[in-house]
């Protein structure tokens, strides 16, 4: 991960978080559901790693929310 988006990817991991828990999953189920590891789950809500399109479009289609929508960082 590229540090100069470190704010961005932790601005992402939040919007994740939000949507999971508006949702009522733990992070368990949604990697579950997402088909990742549940290591890295945690590491994308917490900023802690680079993800991939792949895993966010999964992520945005359990969470049933508009990709675009995990990317409107509020400040």
């Amino acid at each position: 991960m590229d540090a100069k988006f470190h704010d961005d990817y932790k601005k992402l991991g939040l919007n994740i978080a939000y949507y999971r828990k508006g949702k009522g999953l733990s992070q368990i189920k949604l990697a579950e559901l997402a088909d990742i590891s549940r290591t890295h789950m945690s590491r994308i809500e917490n900023s802690d790693c680079a993800v991939s399109l792949d895993a966010i479009f999964n992520i945005a289609s359990v969470l049933g929310v508009p990709v675009n929508k995990l990317f409107e960082f509020r400040d």
